[in-house]
């Protein structure tokens, strides 16, 4: 058996299995965390040298996490029908991320 390993290098971005079919579902999760997560001049956040979105990156990526592991069957990814791999970018605006696959098994 092998599994995939899925590690994101980043500390504002994480990734997380999800519904992929509805583009809803990616809606609401936003909807959801942007609530949970407050960002603006009127949050408590103190760590803000990288601007008012950073912090709330950060803990939105400690929600998720950043690694995934996925087994593989007759070399696919042995996922749900509705699953998909997200790469969730949690600053206002998108960088260049660097994401790390790992194969393990026998």
């Amino acid at each position: 058996m092998f599994n995939l390993f899925f590690t994101v290098q980043h500390t504002s971005a994480s990734l997380t299995i999800n519904e992929n079919y509805d583009s809803d579902v990616q809606f609401d999760t936003e909807t959801f965390l942007n609530r949970v997560v407050p960002e603006g001049p009127s949050a408590p956040w103190r760590h803000t040298i990288e601007g008012p979105d950073d912090m709330p990156a950060h803990i939105k990526s400690s929600m998720f996490g950043c690694a995934l592991m996925i087994p593989i069957t007759d070399g696919r990814l042995n996922m749900g029908t509705w699953q998909g791999i997200w790469l969730c970018e949690h600053r206002d605006y998108a960088t260049p991320r660097k994401i790390v696959i790992t194969l393990n098994g026998i």
